[in-house]
């Protein structure tokens, strides 16, 4: 068994590497959030934990990690040569560590899609106003 938690270790933290994790990051990060998702119309808040990429984070909120997937922006993939990575960086500079308060929205695979606000403005909104563009998958 403890063969077994290893190797899961491992290929989570070599999951989150593919993803764009730092090896630190990895290594901290579970596989994906995994608190239980708060029903639609519910607003929960919290302090961003991860950033997966431009428009996919995951929220401390007092039941755990709450994986969201930002509804007002459509980053580009993190395989987009350059833009996915300076989206998932202007995320990271934008909301790592910050409270945010986040409107939930619908269910979309393990994810709650939702609103989120800092300070009042929508994380999509400080997305584009760092000059990041739309244009994901």
């Amino acid at each position: 068994m403890f063969r077994l938690t290893l190797a899961g270790l491992a290929a989570g933290a070599t999951l989150a590497l593919a993803m764009g994790a730092s090896p630190a990051e990895a290594a901290k990060r579970p596989d994906r959030c995994e608190a239980p998702l708060p029903r639609p119309g519910a607003t929960f808040a919290g302090p961003v934990d991860y950033v997966m990429d431009g428009d996919s984070i995951c929220v401390r909120t007092a039941s755990g990690l709450v994986e969201v997937r930002i509804a007002d922006f459509n980053a580009p993939e993190l395989h987009e040569r350059g833009r996915g990575a300076a989206a998932k960086a202007a995320m990271k500079r934008i909301a790592l560590g910050r409270q945010v308060v986040c409107k939930a929205d619908h269910r979309s695979y393990d994810r709650m899609v939702s609103v989120c606000r800092l300070n009042g403005v929508s994380l999509g909104d400080l997305m584009r106003a760092a000059g990041i563009e739309e244009g994901g998958n």
